[in-house]
């Protein structure tokens, strides 16, 4: 499969690797925060299966392929290790990274993750079977798939194979959250499709909600953007790309700066 990417900017430790949300690409999942990001750092998006300008192959959709993709298009670039910043879809591609590929991820961004069916909304996506790719003609993912996409007339193929994946959602135990070694910030909005109870829950399974006077900050961070939905996450640059910048920026602990 050829993987779609693009490079922006120079700088940094690390590359970003940008891993988009479901049904979208690059530019409606990243365009107001990576021209932000990219004035600091080298920030690579990439287009996974069937999205954006990646094309389609004879495979189902899951979390595991996606992660294993970004990994070999990690080999094909030469880059050893990475940051990763996902959302939504990618948040959960990005935890994947961080459990199964280890070796390869530094810090991780994830928006909108959530590690079980019980992250999510009561009854959010119990409709999700019902959809038709016809709903969402004219809308900003559709729009974004008819001018980017190898074979326009694949929309039907990508919303079919998503709904399969929407019903099967990736699961992680508490346990593998726990033994997540990469430092991790989590952010959500405080109207989003993540209830905030799941993301404090996992954030305290990361090693945070401690009395950091007494014990230190902890490598894992947790953001809750305020007046912000799911969608509207990767719009909120003015707050999100600070607060990325400076965890990234941070030294990671047992390196000689975090000493």
């Amino acid at each position: 499969m050829d993987i779609y990417h693009e490079s922006h900017g120079t700088g940094g430790e690390r590359p970003l690797i940008l891993i988009h949300g479901a049904l979208s690409g690059i530019g409606t999942s990243f365009g107001a925060v990576l021209p932000v990001l990219a004035k600091t750092r080298r920030v690579i998006a990439v287009e996974l299966q069937a999205h954006g300008h990646t094309p389609d192959i004879d495979r189902p959709f899951t979390v595991e392929h996606f992660a294993a993709d970004v990994v070999e298009l990690l080999d094909r670039l030469g880059i050893e290790r990475a940051d990763v910043f996902g959302w939504s879809m990618g948040a959960s591609v990005g935890l994947r990274l961080g459990t199964d590929h280890a070796s390869r991820v530094e810090r991780l961004v994830l928006a909108s993750v959530s590690f079980s069916n019980a992250g999510v909304h009561p009854g959010l996506l119990d409709g999700i079977q019902d959809l038709q790719p016809e709903h969402l003609h004219g809308s900003e993912f559709h729009e974004e798939y008819l001018r980017t996409a190898p074979d326009p007339a694949g929309w039907a193929s990508l919303v079919t194979k998503m709904k399969v994946l929407d019903a099967n959602l990736p699961q992680w135990t508490p346990s593998q959250i726990r033994a997540l070694a990469a430092p991790t910030m989590l952010v959500l909005g405080d109207a989003d499709i993540v209830v905030p109870e799941h993301a404090l829950e996992m954030f305290r399974l990361l090693g945070g909600g401690v009395a950091g006077d007494l014990t230190g900050l902890p490598a894992c961070r947790l953001a809750i953007l305020p007046g912000t939905t799911h969608t509207m996450i990767p719009q909120r640059a003015d707050l999100l790309a600070p607060m990325i910048e400076e965890f990234l920026d941070e030294a990671t602990p047992g390196t000689a700066a975090g000493l």
